[in-house]
């Protein structure tokens, strides 16, 4: 027992000495770090990045967004009111046509003992650079960023002493200066559609550049004004009506694919890997719950996982947590996505409820953590390996002695 004692820690020492003549695909972490000639790490013990721990219940439920990333209506506003005003822009072109009550007035048409009414409709004109038009005896007319009836009364105003009781009908010929570029996966690509007069939407927009090439789940569409912008998921688009704000001349509407995708690593099954992709996940629908995400990665491993720890990884927005009480104060104010992971515990019967209603959303995270058994085994695994490593190593010692001392006869034990 001695020899075998001292036998094994001789083999440790000489493993600890020997390990780098052990094969290896590659340098420790231990030689990384130490031949480092600078380097800018944390500590183990230091948290790298401050989160929030949430367990999933009724109340997470009542607060967790669907989807995200943005808001149209947050960020543009109108939704619900109505629609926004078209004014005359540079590069317009109006037609501007003049009545007057009797006949022998200023404006006397060519045809005028032929057809009914005393009217005269001036060549079209478009609005130049300084942003005016040219109306006879009324000179020179502020037409830029004014509406249709501001410029009709203007020209009336300045006619009202010539004329006789001149009525104006302004009229757009082309609108050039209220235009909306629609853009990306769309089927007509690179076009740009003028808004009209009753005002439309963005879906309108779309409708008009021939609709979304891809599944609606599988597309964002990003709205630009202004040096402004927002992203939002194309169902919500569908879905909630604020979101469907009115566009707005000058606007870019961006339609792209992008496949919504999570991540599943820890104590799950294989699923991904007949598709090649081993731990990353498609939703392949427009909704995806947090049940269906476990699911598609394969289910807990009842040989591994513990149903207690099954953790949702994201950036959750500040507003939620806050309505969830969260308390959020470590964090700075202008920190609006906060890191945040959410918990479900499948042994209580209820979390597969509370799981089946929380909407997971692109680039989530799920990791399930193996249960505590599981280490144990793994140790013991490691300590049995060891030791039958020493205790073949003695006993060839031992062997190896007894024929060199004699006690060993060729052909006998």
């Amino acid at each position: 027992m001695k020899r075998a004692g001292g036998l094994l820690c001789l083999l440790l020492s000489a493993a600890l000495a020997g390990c780098s003549q052990l094969p290896l695909a590659g340098p420790t972490q231990r030689t990384i770090v130490r031949e480092a000639s600078s380097s800018l790490l944390t500590e183990r013990r230091d948290v790298a990045l401050d989160y929030v721990l949430l367990d999933i219940d009724q109340n997470v439920l009542e607060h967790v967004l669907p989807a995200g990333p943005g808001s149209f209506f947050s960020t543009f506003g109108s939704g619900h009111g109505p629609a926004p005003t078209i004014r005359v822009g540079v590069g317009d072109v109006i037609q501007v046509t003049v009545f007057e009550s009797g006949a022998g007035g200023l404006f006397i048409p060519a045809e005028a003992g032929v057809r009914p009414g005393n009217f005269v409709t001036l060549p079209a004109q478009t609005v130049d650079r300084n942003g005016t038009i040219t109306v006879p005896y009324a000179g020179e007319i502020r037409a830029a960023q004014r509406t249709l009836q501001e410029i009709q009364r203007d020209i009336e105003s300045k006619l009202a002493n010539r004329a006789i009781e001149p009525q104006i009908i302004v009229s757009f010929v082309e609108q050039n200066a209220t235009e909306v570029a629609v853009v990306g996966d769309v089927i007509n690509a690179a076009n740009k559609f003028k808004i009209r007069l009753g005002g439309e939407r963005v879906l309108d927009m779309i409708s008009r550049a021939g609709g979304i090439k891809y599944p609606g789940y599988e597309s964002f569409v990003t709205l630009q004004r202004k040096g402004r912008q927002a992203t939002l998921y194309f169902p919500r688009l569908i879905s909630t009506p604020a979101e469907n704000v009115f566009v707005a001349p000058g606007d870019s509407i961006y339609v792209y694919r992008e496949q919504q995708k999570y991540v599943a690593v820890g104590a799950l099954g294989t699923a991904g890997q007949a598709f090649g992709l081993a731990g990353q996940f498609t939703f392949d629908q427009e909704k995806l719950s947090l049940n269906e995400g476990v699911a598609k990665a394969g289910g807990l491993l009842d040989t591994r996982a513990d149903p207690r720890q099954v953790f949702l990884y994201r950036l959750e927005f500040r507003d939620s947590l806050e309505k969830m009480g969260v308390d959020v104060s470590k964090f700075t104010p202008e920190q609006r996505l906060i890191p945040a992971i959410y918990r479900a515990n499948y042994r209580d019967p209820s979390s597969f409820f509370f799981a089946q209603q929380f909407p997971m959303r692109h680039k989530d995270v799920i990791y399930v953590a193996n249960a505590d058994s599981i280490e144990f085994v793994k140790f013991l695994n490691y300590v049995t390996a060891i030791t039958s490593t020493v205790s073949g190593v003695a006993l060839d010692a031992t062997t190896t002695g007894d024929v060199i001392s004699g006690r060993h006869v060729l052909g006998k034990d």
